[in-house]
């Protein structure tokens, strides 16, 4: 018992300051080295404050419409519903999202509709919709602000972000970046 004792104490020892120490550290400095030093990335425009990195929802037409989120976009407890494609609450609410999209988007078929219009993210904040969820929306905005879809679509190609290193995910756009770029448009 004494020879598994003290290689015990070492062990705990160790593992203590590994991760009660060096990972929280070492978590900091990449935070200190990202945009915003860890603690998000603020943006003001027309004397409001907005967060880039966390997804916020626009209901108005005139706007791209966010992805759905299961905690109603609060930042403060982010998670998901945690329902599978059986559960019938879940499809129920899946199936409105694409009644209220079909009924804000006509001539948009209901197979037209991206997944990620009707489905909310993991974390129930993400701030990205893929390209295909912002042009399939092109033409009620264009419609809603008086301007020329090719306008909308250029708007798109400017906020559109590509993968990480040119591999690693697919091309999105940040629906807050889109819409202040609207909004800037209109002025």
């Amino acid at each position: 018992m004494n020879t598994n004792i003290l290689p015990a104490i070492k062990l705990t020892l160790a593992l203590l300051v590994l991760f009660v120490l060096a990972y929280p550290a070492l978590l900091w400095g990449v935070g200190q080295l990202s945009e915003g030093k860890g603690k998000g990335v603020t943006i003001q425009q027309d004397g409001k404050t907005y967060y880039k990195n966390i997804g916020q929802s626009f209901q108005e037409s005139k706007y791209f419409w966010s992805r759905p989120s299961a905690v109603d976009y609060n930042a403060a407890g982010s998670g998901a519903s945690n329902k599978g494609p059986n559960d019938q609450e879940y499809l129920a609410a899946v199936q409105q999202r694409i009644a209220d999209f079909l009924q804000h988007n006509p001539g948009v078929k209901a197979s037209d509709i991206p997944v990620d219009l009707v489905t909310a993210s993991g974390s129930g904040l993400d701030p990205h919709i893929s390209v295909a969820a912002a042009q399939v929306q092109v033409s009620r905005i264009a419609k809603q602000r008086n301007i020329n879809e090719a306008q909308v679509l250029a708007l798109i190609g400017d906020n559109t972000e590509q993968p990480l290193l040119g591999l690693l995910g697919p091309e999105k756009v940040n629906v807050l970046m889109l819409n202040l770029a609207l909004d800037r448009l209109g002025k």
